[in-house]
C-alpha cells in the first residue's frame, strides 16, 4: 500500500496484496482533497435486452406520475412496482439506423448494432462498418479519471466471425458497444475474469504452483491485501471505518457467489449442454453478479462508463429457471400463437425483476453525501419494439443522475423521437458535452426540472 498517513486520504488509494490492487471507496478522509467539486462524479450505465417485447406487456396506458396501484404497470413493468418513483418509463423513441433503409431483413443485427451509434450498419459479415457507439464516445473524453475507461460485459456468450442474421456480421448481434466504426468491443460474460479484472493487479504469476494454487480459487484473492487493510483502518474514523469494512465485505461475498457458481458449474452431469464452468449455469445469479460487479466498479471509481447485455440480440437462450425451454428467439416468431406469447412476456419480465435487483444496490450503496442511485444514470431497453421493427423502444430510465432527472413517470414522446437525443443527454451530464450525436436532434426534454 506504500500509504503515507496524514489526514486526508488520496483518492486513488489501493490496497495492495500478491496479485491484488483493491481501490478504495469514497471514504469521509478522502473528501477534502476534492472539496473544490461541488458534485461527484456522475456515471452512466447502458443495460440491454434482445428481442424486443409484447406492447401491450411493456407500455403504461396513461402518462405522467406512475400511480401507486398495481394495474398502473403493464406485466413486464411489474417487478418496479417497489421503485415506480425511482423510474421514468420512457415511450416513443426510435433508431431510424435500424432500420432496413432498402437492406431487407436483418433487424436483430442491426437493432444492436445501432442503439448506442445510432448507424446504419453495413450489411456484410467480413468489411464491417458502424459507428462510434455513446458510451465510447464518452470513455474516450473521460476514460484517463479512472482505471479503466469503460467496462463491456455480457451474459451470454457471443461469436464475432461470421453472419447470424441475414447476412450480417455476428459483430453486429453481439455488441452494442463500439470503440471504432469497424471496432467492436465483445462483452465479457465470465464473472471471474472481470472480478480479477477490476481487482487484481495485472501481474503475471509464473511459479507454475503458486499458479495452480491460485487458479484453484481456495483463498480469498483479499487475503493479501488484509493486512494493508488493517493499517488502514487505524487511520480512519469511525464512520469510514464501517464504509471499509462493508465494501470489503462487498467484494468478498461477491468472490464467494462466483467461486460457489464455479463449483456448481462443474458438477453438472456429462451430456448436458452448459456453460463453461466460468460461467454461471443460473441467468439470476449470473445477471446478478454482472450488476454487483458493475455496482462495487462505480462505487470505487474503476469506471464511469458500462454497458451489459443481458443476452446477445437474436438469443436462443431457454430460461428453464422459470420453467421455459424453448428458444427465446423462436418463441418471438410466434405468428400470433397465444401461448408463446405468454412465454415471450413471461421471459421480459423474468429479465426485467433482475434489472429490478440493480435499482436496489445501487440505491443501498453509499457514494459520497448520497447514494449511487443518486450519482447515476441507468439506462435499461431493447433495440427492437414491435414485431421486431425500431419505433417507441421499450426503454426505463433509472438513477438520479446527479439531480438531472426527475423520476416516477410515464413520458410519451412524439413518434420518431430520436434515441440518441437521450444519449446526448447523458453525454452533457457526464461532461461530454456536444451539439450532437448520431441522428439526434437536440437534447430529450421533459427529463428534469432543471
Amino acid at each position: 500500500m506504500n500509504l503515507v498517513m496524514k489526514k486526508h486520504l488520496p483518492r486513488r488509494t489501493f490496497l495492495r496484496g500478491i496479485g491484488t490492487a483493491v481501490a478504495l471507496p469514497l471514504l469521509d478522509s478522502m473528501i477534502p482533497a476534492f472539496a473544490a467539486k461541488s458534485k461527484p462524479p456522475a456515471r452512466m450505465a447502458i443495460v440491454y435486452f434482445p428481442n424486443g417485447v409484447q406492447v401491450d406487456s411493456w407500455h403504461p396506458k396513461t402518462e405522467g406520475a406512475i400511480a401507486p396501484l398495481p394495474e398502473a404497470l403493464p406485466r413486464v413493468l411489474e417487478p418496479l412496482a417497489p421503485y415506480r418513483n425511482d423510474v421514468n418509463i420512457l415511450g416513443g423513441l426510435t433508431v431510424d439506423g435500424g432500420r432496413s433503409h432498402g437492406d431487407g431483413g436483418g433487424d436483430h443485427g442491426r437493432a444492436g448494432a445501432s442503439y448506442l451509434t445510432g448507424a446504419h450498419p453495413r450489411k456484410t459479415y467480413k468489411d464491417i462498418q458502424n459507428g462510434v457507439s455513446a458510451d465510447q464516445y464518452v470513455a474516450q473524453k473521460i476514460g484517463s479519471a479512472t482505471r479503466f475507461a469503460s467496462l463491456e460485459l455480457g451474459c451470454e456468450e457471443g461469436i464475432q466471425g461470421g453472419f447470424c442474421d441475414g447476412g450480417y456480421s455476428c459483430a453486429y448481434s453481439n455488441s452494442i458497444s463500439w470503440r471504432t466504426p469497424s471496432t467492436p468491443n465483445p462483452p465479457e460474460v465470465r464473472p471471474r475474469a472481470v472480478f480479477e479484472r477490476l481487482f487484481g493487479s495485472g501481474e503475471i504469476e509464473r511459479d507454475p504452483v503458486r499458479r495452480a494454487r491460485r487458479e484453484r480459487y481456495d483463498k480469498s484473492l483479499l487475503d493479501s491485501v488484509l493486512e494493508d487493510a488493517r493499517i488502514l483502518q487505524t487511520n480512519l474514523g469511525a464512520t469510514d471505518r464501517r464504509k471499509l469494512d462493508e465494501y470489503l465485505y462487498a467484494i468478498r461475498e461477491i468472490e464467494t457467489r462466483i467461486q460457489k457458481s464455479e463449483r456448481e458449474s462443474a458438477q453438472i452431469a456429462p451430456g448436458i449442454d452448459a456453460p463453461a464452468s466460468t460461467v454461471p449455469e443460473n441467468y439470476a445469479e449470473h445477471t446478478h453478479l454482472m450488476f454487483d460487479l458493475i455496482t462495487v466498479a462505480f462505487q470505487a471509481d474503476l469506471t464511469r462508463v458500462v454497458t451489459l447485455m443481458m443476452a446477445i440480440e437474436q438469443s436462443n437462450r431457454a430460461y428453464r429457471e422459470i420453467g421455459i425451454a424453448d428458444s427465446h428467439h423462436g418463441l418471438t416468431h410466434h405468428g400470433g400463437d397465444k401461448e408463446k406469447i405468454e412465454k415471450c412476456i413471461q421471459i421480459n419480465r423474468y429479465q426485467m425483476e433482475q434489472f429490478a435487483y440493480f435499482i436496489g444496490k445501487l440505491k443501498a450503496t453509499r457514494d459520497g453525501d448520497g447514494t449511487l442511485f443518486d450519482h447515476a444514470m441507468v439506462t435499461y431497453g431493447s433495440g427492437l419494439g414491435r414485431e421486431h421493427d425500431h419505433d417507441n423502444l421499450p426503454t426505463v430510465l433509472t438513477g438520479r443522475g446527479n439531480g438531472l432527472f426527475n423520476l416516477g413517470r410515464h413520458i410519451k414522446y412524439p413518434a420518431d423521437t430520436p434515441l440518441a437525443n437521450l444519449h446526448l443527454t447523458m453525454m452533457d451530464q457526464m461532461g461530454v458535452p456536444a451539439e450532437s450525436f448520431a441522428d439526434s436532434k437536440g437534447k430529450l426534454g421533459d427529463l428534469s426540472d432543471l
